[in-house]
């Protein structure tokens, strides 16, 4: 595991380098603090709903000089970092299928538990880009073959989300392609929908970036992981040079 800064909220692994490049993981984590009780079988803490699989492995593996990688700390249960602030979804009560009872919450607790948790983790973002801007985000997350609500399966090895800003995409989509990656074009999800964390501190910035989803089964092993660590940093050197 590679050495870095931790706090309640997020991991930084590596150095920040100005015209660097910053991974950005907001669902790395299934941690859930001991004073938080979500009420679900603790066996749903290794599944999806609570963890983008793989992930974290990917991005500690992408860590080296001019390289670093901002892990989120909790679940996605506790605390949803890629979703706008007050949004329902940013402490679910819901998640394919599954309710989250400990989630109902008031909003008091609400408020407590984004001051808690999702405020200080984009606040201290925007601090780290103001200090040290990067020549490109890469924001990572995974996406299951097939989602429990649903029998049909997602063909696509990795998806590319963008909302406004297609810079860094349209040149990702390409390179993925021709190194023979079926690859979904704002599939599994559209950017135009799930873009929060690259809306807030890429676009909204002009900083160029790319959303990856990569399928969780090629990610759920140290072999897989090493192979799309080491394909997404060829991705985003290539990328980086005519940005």
């Amino acid at each position: 595991m590679q050495a870095g800064v931790e706090s309640e909220y997020h991991r930084l692994l590596g150095e920040p380098q100005e015209g660097g490049l910053l991974v950005v993981a907001d669902h790395a984590s299934n941690r859930v603090p001991a004073d938080i009780d979500l009420g679900i079988d603790p066996a749903l803490l290794d599944a999806h709903i609570a963890v983008d699989i793989g992930v974290r492995d990917v991005a500690e593996r992408m860590v080296r000089p001019g390289t670093a990688a901002w892990l989120g700390h909790v679940s996605r249960l506790v605390c949803d970092f890629n979703r706008d602030p007050g949004a329902p979804a940013m402490v679910p009560l819901v998640s394919d299928g599954h309710a989250i009872p400990g989630n109902a919450l008031t909003d008091e607790e609400r408020h407590a538990r984004a001051a808690r948790f999702f405020h200080p983790y984009h606040d201290a973002i925007a601090a780290l880009l103001h200090r040290c801007r990067p020549s490109l985000m890469l924001s990572l997350h995974s996406f299951t073959p097939a989602l429990a609500t649903s029998d049909t399966p997602r063909p696509w090895h990795v998806g590319v989300l963008y909302n406004q800003d297609e810079r860094a995409a349209r040149l990702a989509i390409a390179w993925l392609e021709a190194q023979k990656c079926v690859v979904g074009d704002q599939e599994p999800y559209s950017g135009k929908v799930l873009n929060a964390s690259m809306n807030r501190h890429a676009e909204a910035n002009g900083i160029p970036y790319i959303g990856i989803e990569i399928r969780q089964d090629l990610i759920a092993d140290a072999a897989g992981q090493a192979a799309w660590a080491d394909r997404l940093t060829a991705l985003c050197d290539t990328v980086a040079r005519p940005l």
